[in-house]
């Protein structure tokens, strides 16, 4: 599969209690935050089709659907992965699943690039290679998702990509897992309010930066996750669990065919 020169992409992500959204077209990009939770199931249908009409952009048109795959809020991460497939199905057009820990490690590294905004696009990637982010999410009954990344240029881009430098755990706050640390570290998710005085001692200095796995991040990320031959057909999509949860209820189940039948029909009224 080969991306259209100007990479078309929609992202979105509802593993929080944001509902995040984004669409680009070359170096356009137009994003909202609506409420999540909930309320997501039903908004992020008509808040996708709309970006899609204002954007101009058919959803057959797109190199890829990108979502957050997980780890994440059971509901949102059901909600989105049911509207990917959905959509992708009646567009013809394959998924990006995307771990919203890795997003939430582009978001700081994002958010401290934009801090050097002085420096030259190559001083600033030199700076930030090495960069180790350890993302932590709250995973509610008193844990935390965690996983860290370590940025990398790559020499023959002007670009870099994450490298996993620990894998994806959920735990304690105590009993999150030391990475095996870059040229240097921070901490970044949505927990520190939470459980922040609870993790290691060892990070007490550490530099934290309060961040979600934003639509944004996800369309950062895909050119190069599309590169590396991870975009999926629609029916490969699934969300990331990596806490066991009973099985779906009869009603669950339902009305997950109902968001996927409804995402599938709606895109018939995006812009063709």
């Amino acid at each position: 599969m080969n991306a259209a020169p100007e990479g078309r992409w929609l992202a979105f992500d509802t593993s929080t209690d944001v509902l995040s959204l984004g669409v680009a077209r070359g170096d356009q990009v137009w994003t909202q935050t609506l409420p999540g939770g909930a309320q997501a199931s039903s908004g992020l249908i008509p808040a996708v089709l709309a970006m899609l009409a204002e954007a101009d952009m058919p959803l057959a048109s797109l190199d890829a659907i990108v979502f957050g795959r997980g780890p994440g809020s059971f509901t949102g991460l059901r909600t989105a992965c049911a509207v990917a497939q959905g959509l992708a199905f009646g567009a013809d057009v394959p998924v990006l699943p995307v771990d919203t820990l890795m997003a939430v490690a582009e978001e700081a590294r994002w958010v401290r690039l934009q801090a050097g905004a002085g420096e030259s696009s190559s001083e600033s990637q030199a700076v930030l290679s090495g960069l180790t982010v350890l993302a932590l999410l709250d995973a509610r009954m008193d844990e935390v998702y965690s996983a860290a990344y370590t940025w990398q240029q790559v020499p023959e881009h002007h670009q870099g990509q994450w490298r996993e430098a620990s894998p994806l755990q959920v735990s304690a706050p105590e009993k999150v897992q030391v990475p095996q640390v870059g040229t240097s570290l921070c901490l970044a998710g949505n927990a520190f309010v939470a459980y922040g005085e609870r993790l290691p001692c060892a990070w007490a200095h550490v530099p934290r930066f309060e961040a979600l796995p934003t639509a944004s991040a996800l369309l950062r990320l895909a050119p190069a996750l599309w590169a590396q031959g991870l975009a999926v057909p629609a029916e490969q999509a699934m969300p990331l669990y990596i806490r066991d949860k009973v099985a779906n209820t009869t009603a669950e189940r339902e009305a997950l065919k109902a968001l996927a039948l409804q995402a599938h029909q709606g895109q018939a009224a995006a812009p063709s």
